[in-house]
């Protein structure tokens, strides 16, 4: 049996193994999926089980590409601006406050790991440290949503929770997209290679062009069917272009999705067309990566740890700090930060995007820290995120009823 097919039997075995018994295990033990999928793909691939040869994962990059490019339109389809523009602007504040802190604690912190565990200069270790501090920003809102789902979705923390974790992915991929555009390997010296400007600005017309032509062509239509392929052709169309001249695929795709989402005059049928196929693509993702990671490099393993822990004190401190600042401390709890250290499936598409850039800067430390993570918190952010929900709740039934 060829490792191709085998790819695509692990993928699908492990899609119906998430309908049938992880579902149970979640709903039981507060498990997020996703872990189970990065596992498997690590047990089959050629680094460990040698079931999958390395040729059929490289087979698979493009359909990998293209995972890439839907995960980003499903961020950008979040930011509808009449929806966002009823939320108080309050929320918006912590919301903003706390990815920009985590992107540069942990970001500082990391560049100083890495330039005294690898024994260089602290600049040549800005781009892969960036990286991480893009990667430490997002959070995964399924924890989230697992535990709050007996909560309504006006209390505070609830609320505040579900901005943070869309504007987490804003932050996480827009500062991904401008460190790959600015530390991008450039052109053969017979041809003048684009300032770090144009290639942002390269980056940002693949996807803008991508989202008006879908929008110029598809706009009125209504067909789930043809929305759908249309829709496909697009996400296809700014993939290929952004992967062939080596920029992120995550920043143009989520500019489609945003441009769309605000657009189109069948929003529903778009976000149905788009949460069609977001689940197998994401654990397709997630299989592929696994199999490409490899546990037997050398010097990753220091510094991952290390990461686990800055990325933990990144993110709860920025959320403390973030609500302080902006007078939502007593409402949200000084532990609130902990609901937002699940990381899910964008921390492992954020350093797949990095991976696409080429060369050696620190990649093998950034997917290995991304991969880690992500089996670390998918088995724990659920329970985090209901001692916040549990604590909210004890200090709103303890608090007087005029100040609930």
């Amino acid at each position: 049996m060829s490792g191709t097919l085998v790819l695509v039997l692990a993928v699908a075995g492990a899609y119906l193994a998430a309908h049938v018994a992880f579902d149970w295990l979640a709903r039981r033990f507060l498990v997020v999926s996703g872990g189970e999928y990065l596992l498997l793909g690590i047990l089959l691939g050629p680094h460990v089980g040698g079931v999958i040869r390395p040729d059929a994962v490289g087979g698979f990059a493009p359909l990998m590409t293209l995972a890439l490019a839907w995960i980003g339109a499903v961020v950008g389809s979040q930011f509808h601006v009449p929806s966002l523009a009823r939320i108080p602007r309050v929320y918006y504040r912590v919301a903003l406050t706390e990815p920009l802190l985590t992107f540069v604690l942990a970001g500082g912190a990391m560049a100083a790991v890495l330039a005294v565990v690898g024994g260089v200069g602290l600049w040549d270790v800005l781009v892969p440290a960036a990286a991480l501090g893009a990667v430490a920003v997002a959070s995964a809102p399924t924890g989230i949503a697992m535990a709050a789902r007996d909560l309504p979705r006006r209390q505070a923390l609830v609320r505040q929770l579900e901005v943070v974790t869309a504007l987490d992915a804003l932050v996480a991929i827009l500062a991904l997209g401008i460190l790959v555009s600015v530390a991008h390997p450039g052109a053969p010296e017979t041809v003048r290679a684009p300032t770090a400007t144009e290639w942002v600005v390269i980056t940002m017309g693949i996807g803008t062009v991508g989202g008006v032509l879908f929008h110029l062509f598809l706009a009125d239509e209504e067909s789930i069917d043809r929305l759908f392929i249309g829709l496909a052709g697009a996400l296809i169309l700014v993939s290929g272009a952004a992967a062939y001249i080596g920029v992120s695929v995550l920043l143009p795709a989520m500019l489609v999705g945003a441009i769309l989402t605000n657009t189109s005059t069948h929003r529903e049928a778009l976000l149905e067309s788009l949460g069609g196929v977001e689940r197998p693509l994401y654990f397709g993702l997630l299989v592929f990566a696994g199999a490409a990671w490899n546990p037997g490099a050398s010097g990753w393993l220091l510094p991952v740890l290390l990461f686990l822990l800055v990325r933990t004190v990144a993110k709860t401190g920025g959320a403390r700090l973030a609500a302080a600042a902006s007078g939502m401390l007593p409402a949200l709890g000084p532990r609130w930060g902990r609901a937002l250290l699940g990381q899910g499936g964008l921390a492992v598409a954020l350093a797949l995007d990095y991976r696409l850039m080429g060369g050696e800067a620190g990649q093998s430390i950034v997917f290995s820290a991304a991969i880690a993570s992500v089996l670390v918190t998918d088995f724990t952010s659920a329970r985090l995120a209901r001692s916040v929900v549990d604590d909210f709740r004890a200090r709103s039934e303890s608090a007087p009823p005029g100040s609930r």
